[in-house]
């Protein structure tokens, strides 16, 4: 089996620690762009391209903090819905700002039309974290 994004393809392997070293990667990162954006990009590029790239950036912060979060949800075991959101996630801030910042620093255009699969991606993390919610409200208390 190939390495998945978060360690490997097996259920064991998206633990809560290498999530929150994603997480933390990607909002390193995220900040990091953001800064370039606001400070190199401000007048290197159109303004319409700065936007591009703000929206890349702001993307990929609010994930990575969301990705804390589903750490924080899966500190007593991750069910297949928190790997699923997880590795969701992490695919998707890579393809989604990650095409949107190729675009703006000169990649071709055509990046754009990969950008939309990125956007599914965080999509499907969300819709795993509706799956792991739904399931929590079914468990029983005690």
């Amino acid at each position: 089996m190939s390495a998945g994004p978060l360690g490997g393809s097996e259920p064991n392997r998206v633990t809560p620690g290498r999530v929150v070293a994603a997480a933390s990667v990607l909002g390193l990162l995220g900040v990091a762009a953001g800064a370039f954006g606001a400070h190199a990009l401000r007048d290197a590029v159109p303004a319409t391209d700065l936007a591009i790239w703000k929206t890349a950036a702001h993307y990929q912060q609010l994930h990575a903090a969301v990705l804390l979060g589903v750490a924080a949800l899966g500190r007593d075991g991750f069910s297949k819905a928190l790997r699923v959101a997880s590795v969701a996630f992490v695919i998707g801030i890579v393809i989604f700002a990650g095409t949107l910042d190729a675009i703006v620093l000169g990649g071709p255009r055509i990046l754009g039309a990969v950008t939309p699969l990125g956007g599914l991606c965080l999509m499907a993390g969300w819709a795993a974290l509706v799956v792991h919610g739904v399931a929590l409200g079914r468990r029983p208390r005690g």
